[in-house]
């Protein structure tokens, strides 16, 4: 079986291999949206077509729309010539159940994929009519969070921005002057009303969005490339809106066993490629199947019925909401926990620990226990439902592949918000901070991470973050086995508001973590049994 226009008109053979198809016709819904097109996406990986994408084919399934997205890739122009145009821009998704089943369907809801590429004028030219159309509600974003950066770590703007904001719209190769151009085109056009609705899973990702927006155009404007009159346009949020939003789907790289099972089934063409870019990218997709979008409702000129489909449309307080539940109680928080404990024990995947007993009675304190007395609740969706799926549907999840050491990664920056946030929480009421046992062992836990040395006392990696080289040098005194210096040493650092979020020697809580410090760093095992005396407590 292939996976195409032509090959899913073999409906017996995909019943076969139990794969559910689209209930409309996906040459007439991609005729409809070239007339008259209601959504563009920017970003055609694997968030989008096993996420978003997945939204408009429920619409579509259920006759509430009959037109569908155009597929905008401002990085990889690879991910369109080798796994959009060959499949009619479809997708096989496989739903990765947490008992270890399956669930596979065909999203057809991705009318085209275009490369917005400006050297490329036929390509350029498809891109800008689409956004000259009246009929057009919404662009949306999956770039990461990277995508919106104008600027390197020095702050200073990158060579390619530097030439777009020199060069104008004819020549914008950057993904927010591409951005610009395109509404440029559309103000041309007639400065129609359009939502800029980014879907990456970044705090305030709308906010990003409009900055970077807003100063390549300032800077086209200033260069005398733009009229002024254009950045006004970009600049009237009732005419060109920035919604804000916060999305919540884990959705892994293709996997060999599932590439497997699908090749079994007798589907041809099923390997993932690796692009010039590096992307690593298969005809399907695999992902969890909880998944969460929250969108500010602020669209000028209408929106999608995507409320139908799951999505909640919010105020951007809510937005907001939804987001602290998630990052500093319902999820980041245990993920950080499994990550530096995972990594100290020798854990190769999240799930993994989940199945360990004393890991998953920390976690599970730290959410009920720690957490919940003080989360902040959006009101559209229940915490504890939320905590409670993480926790026994999300996180035990076998096919899931995450790794401590991948989530170990820039825990120095995470820290402040994953629990400081918590810490901050109950001072504000006045609530008994000695009852953050959980995470007091996490922020100890984190120290003793970066010992470099695991529970059985062996050398063992520490995963990349900015601060390493400070903090090592900052725990110089300190050694496995050997904790004569530790309070002197700690106690600096646990000052260090930038780290935790606020100064745990002013909290109240220097004393337990440097304890808990002191008893894990005193002899192999001592993690494993540190973290047993808390999780049964």
């Amino acid at each position: 079986m292939k996976l195409s226009y032509q090959g899913i008109q073999d409906k017996q053979g995909y019943a076969a291999a139990q794969v559910a198809l689209p209930q409309y016709d996906w040459a007439k819904m991609a005729e409809k949206t070239a007339e008259k097109p209601v959504w563009v996406h920017f970003g055609a990986g694997n968030i989008f077509r096993g996420f978003i994408a997945g939204l408009q084919q429920r619409l579509l399934n259920a006759g509430l729309a009959d037109s569908g997205i155009v597929a905008a890739e401002t990085f990889d122009y690879d991910i369109i010539d080798k796994i959009y145009v060959p499949h009619d821009s479809m997708t096989l998704m496989v739903s990765l159940k947490a008992d270890g089943s399956t669930q596979k369907e065909v999203i057809a809801s991705i009318a085209k994929g275009i490369k917005a590429n400006c050297a490329d004028e036929a390509q350029w030219q498809q891109l800008a009519d689409v956004f000259t159309a009246p009929s057009l509600q919404m662009a949306s974003f999956t770039i990461t969070e990277k995508g919106y950066a104008l600027r390197n770590m020095k702050g200073e703007l990158m060579p390619v921005v530097v030439s777009d904001m020199e060069n104008g719209p004819k020549q914008a190769h950057h993904a927010m002057a591409v951005v610009a151009a395109m509404l440029y085109a559309r103000y041309q056009a007639g400065a129609m009303p359009i939502a800029m609705v980014s879907m990456d899973n970044c705090s305030h990702n709308g906010e990003k969005l409009r900055a970077s927006v807003m100063e390549i155009v300032a800077a086209w404007v200033k260069n005398g490339l733009v009229p002024a009159d254009f950045e006004a346009y970009v600049n009237d949020e009732a005419r060109v809106s920035f919604p804000w939003s916060m999305i919540d789907k884990i959705t892994p790289r293709p996997a060999e066993i599932i590439e497997k099972q699908l090749m079994d089934a007798g589907f041809e063409d099923m390997q993932p490629v690796i692009t010039s870019r590096n992307t690593y990218i298969a005809p399907f997709v695999n992902a969890e199947v909880p998944q969460y979008l929250v969108v500010e409702d602020r669209f000028p000129n209408g929106r999608p019925a995507l409320d139908k489909a799951g999505v909640y449309y919010a105020t951007r307080e809510t937005v907001e909401r939804v987001e602290r539940m998630k990052v500093t109680t319902c999820l980041n928080p245990l993920h950080t926990c499994l990550a530096v404990f995972g990594c100290l024990l020798n854990f190769e995947t999240i799930w993994q620990e989940m199945n360990d007993e004393d890991l998953k009675a920390l976690v599970n304190r730290i959410g009920y226990v720690e957490g919940m007395p003080v989360v902040t609740d959006p009101g559209i969706m229940s915490p504890k439902t939320f905590l409670g799926e993480v926790l026994t549907v999300r996180l035990p999840n076998c096919f899931l592949p995450d790794t401590p050491q991948r989530i170990a990664t820039d825990t120095s920056q995470k820290l402040s918000i994953r629990f400081g946030e918590t810490i901050k929480a109950y001072l504000e009421k006045g609530m008994d901070v000695s009852n953050l046992k959980g995470i007091a062992l996490v922020e100890a836990g984190w120290l003793r991470y970066l010992m470099g040395v695991d529970d059985n006392g062996s050398e063992m990696a520490i995963s990349p973050d900015p601060r390493l080289d400070e903090m090592k040098s900052r725990l110089a005194g300190v050694s496995f086995g050997h904790n004569e210096n530790a309070e002197k040493a700690l106690t600096p650092i646990l000052e260090d508001e930038s780290i935790f979020g606020v100064s745990l020697v002013k909290a109240g809580l220097a004393d337990s973590v440097i304890e808990h410090f002191k008893r894990m760093n005193a002899a192999p095992g001592a993690v494993r049994a540190e973290i047993h005396s808390v999780a049964i407590a």
